[in-house]
Order: C-alpha cells, then structure tokens, then sequence
C-alpha cells in the first residue's frame, strides 16, 4: 500500500501550452529529494481534462521513465468514457505506472449502478490497481461509501481518493471496504485530520509547492502525533486555502512560476491567475516559509 504525501502533480507548459517536458523532469527529482511518497501524474491538477490522449500517454510515459523507480508513480485514467479510460489505463500499464487513479465519469451522472459497472469493467480489462477517485464538486457525481464498498471487493481495486471533505466518510470506507483497502484524503483541509482518523494518505496539490512539509505533516499523521502533525498543517493553512482562490490547478501553477520552477504556460479555457489573487496568495506563501 502507497502511504503517506502523494503530490497531484501539476504538467509544467510552454507559453503556447505545450507540455514543458525538461520542467517536468526537474519538478519530479525536486520531489524526490523533498521526500514525496508518490507521484500522481495526470490527474485534475495535472490538466487531464485538456490534453489529448496521445499527450495524456507521453506524459505518463516520461514520468515512470524519469521517476525509474526510485518512488511510485500512479498514473490518472480516469473519463467520462469507459472505453476511453481503459484505453489510458491500458497505456498507463504498458508504461510501467504502479498504479492508476480513476475519476469518476463527469458530466454524464452515472447511478451508482453505472459508477459499479464502469470501474468494474476497468478493472477486468487491465490488471494493474487501480484507486477510485471520487470528487463531486468537479464531476457532478458522488460514488457512495456503499459503492466503494462493493467495488472493494474486486482484486484490483485497492484504494480510493475521498475529496468531498467530508471526514465521517473516513469511518464508513473502512467498515465497508475492510483494513487493507487504502483511504487517501483528496481535501488538503482536511487531510490531516483524514489520517489522525485512520486514512491512509493525502493525494495532495499543497504537496506541488511545499512538498518537504505536506511529507512531514503525513509522516506526524500516520504515526499519530497529533500535536506536530497539526503545527505542521497549521503552517500550510493558507496554501491549503487559497490555492483554490480559482479553479486549480491555476493558483499553483502561479505558486511554481512565482518559485522558478516552471513558465507561464496553461491551457485554455483555464487562465493564468488574477491579479487580485496574487498578494492572498504571496502571503499564504510567506506564511509556509516558501518566500
């Protein structure tokens, strides 16, 4: 089991939003010296949503070919198309990933008959584990802890992204899925106290900028040292606020620029932050020891 700071990795872009590959592969060392537990390449934060399938492959393929083993990578497959995302999965596999991560299908709004079937013929189409993602307020869909619990019972199907927020979910995955299936937190509010409550990680867009941190607050978390683990998630408050100021992944990719550690490159119809942002998220910076 994948334990502890997986960062959901931003795709560093060119000015004309072409993926900055020689950016990617100094952000993945970085987090590898910063002690990431894992990567998580081609989720929501990484721009999933608008780079093409081909693209979608390539990245996944440099990042499991950089990262060679040194931490585990899990590659996002998920689509609002079952055949699609067993198409990514299927080349997630091929390249080498750990794991795959899998959203549920947006905009469509599956019954939760339809969320069973479809990860279920995912997860008989390619044998490689597979975490469900669920996050409501980006999908319009809401997998149920009940759903979870039944797509727990097959092989592959190992653990499962939370990003609702809402910590008694926590409690439920666990009864119904069993101990060795993994909980990750995909709130970074919330994520702390996820874990104090048994949760097994935090798939995390704080953990782009400040990965040293977001590893040693999930290391105090895991071993239930409350107390550091809530001086260490207090520190990051506000980047754990104020990165959702627009829709991310904007404000972080902000951050990193701000840091030096990519260009002004982003996809429409996402847009580089507002000015109004900046001096918000500066602060929120300071506050983390980033400036």
């Amino acid at each position: 089991m994948i334990q502890g700071n997986m960062v959901a990795l931003v795709t560093p872009m060119l000015a004309d939003g072409s993926v900055d590959q020689a950016a990617l592969c100094k952000l993945l060392d970085w987090h590898v010296e910063q002690g990431t537990d894992a990567i998580v390449s081609m989720g929501t934060t990484g721009e999933s949503a608008t780079l093409d399938e081909k693209e979608h492959c390539e990245v996944i393929r440099l990042t499991v070919e950089h990262i060679a083993g040194r931490i585990p990578v899990v590659a996002g497959t998920g689509a609002n198309s079952t055949t699609e995302a067993i198409n990514l999965t299927r080349c997630a596999a091929q390249s080498g990933a750990d794991a795959c991560l899998l959203v549920t299908p947006y905009y469509n709004k599956p019954t939760q008959e339809g969320l069973y079937l479809h990860h279920k013929a995912i997860a008989e189409a390619v044998d490689i584990p597979q975490i469900l993602y669920n996050v409501p307020g980006r999908t319009a869909c809401d997998m149920l802890p009940e759903t979870v619990g039944r797509l727990a019972e097959i092989r592959n199907i190992v653990g499962v992204k939370e990003a609702t927020g809402e910590l008694e979910r926590i409690g439920k995955i666990r009864a119904l899925a069993g101990e060795a299936f993994a909980i990750y937190s995909g709130d970074d509010a919330t994520g702390c106290e996820s874990m104090l409550l048994g949760g097994n990680g935090v798939i995390s867009v704080t953990a782009n900028v400040a990965p040293a941190l977001m590893s040693k607050l999930c290391k105090a978390a895991l071993a239930g040292d409350r107390a550091t683990a809530e001086t260490i998630d207090a520190q990051l408050a506000g980047l754990h606020r104020d990165l959702f100021l627009e829709s991310s992944p904007i404000p972080v990719k902000w951050v990193l620029a701000e840091m030096g550690m990519i260009q002004e490159g982003i996809r429409l119809p996402l847009t580089w932050l507002s000015a109004e942002y900046h001096q918000p998220l500066r602060q929120a910076m300071s506050q983390a020891g980033l400036l």
